[in-house]
């Protein structure tokens, strides 16, 4: 094999295990609570992050809303040119920055609490800006993104990701998400199909 992409397989392999074993259930499960409050209180959930994270940030937000949690994108930077008008008091906002230091972000998270919104950051910052300033962290650290550089947010993406993916089994099981309802919300495509086809 390329030696080059076994030690970015070997890298992110290695990154993945030492999140699963470090990683809060506490911090996920109090994310969960965080949401499921907010939604009886008739909040919403938005998630937004800058650069890369923004990518995650709208996968993310599509697959809550496709296993039973609403959720909506909010662009970083455009939250601070208005688009911050979305937030509303007693809604939850999930950030994502892999730092918790850049000042756009910043901005945004300060106008959103302003709004009356909740904080879950998902960060590799233990002790940054963004964890201090949330009401819930989700740590999401890797010391290597897998290549020479270690600069481009590679391993750092797959970390984010499958944090929140774990989130999204937690509010999925919360609410007893049925068949019959994945299949009503994905009728289109070959997945829906599919799911037919098994009913």
């Amino acid at each position: 094999m390329d030696q080059t992409l076994k030690s970015f397989f070997d890298t992110t392999f290695e990154e993945i295990q030492r999140f699963m074993e470090a990683v809060s259930i506490e911090q996920l499960h109090l994310a969960k609570d965080m949401i499921i409050d907010a939604e009886k209180k008739g909040g919403r959930v938005h998630i937004t992050g800058i650069g890369k994270p923004g990518h995650v940030a709208e996968y993310v937000a599509s697959l809550f809303s496709s296993v039973g949690t609403p959720a909506y994108f909010l662009d970083g930077t455009e939250a601070i040119h208005g688009s911050s008008g979305q937030v509303l008091p007693n809604d939850v906002v999930i950030s994502i920055s892999n730092s918790g230091e850049t000042e756009e972000l910043k901005k945004t998270i300060v106008t959103l609490r302003n709004n009356g919104a909740k904080i879950i950051s998902v960060t590799g910052g233990e002790q940054s800006w963004l964890s201090k300033n949330s009401d819930c962290v989700l740590f999401a650290k890797v010391e290597q993104e897998g290549d020479a550089l270690n600069k481009p947010p590679r391993a750092s993406i797959i970390v984010e990701v499958f944090v929140l993916q774990s989130l999204s089994i937690l509010l999925q099981e919360e609410k007893n998400l049925t068949l019959k309802e994945y299949v009503q919300w994905h009728p289109g495509g070959t997945l829906g199909k599919s799911l037919v086809s098994e009913q």
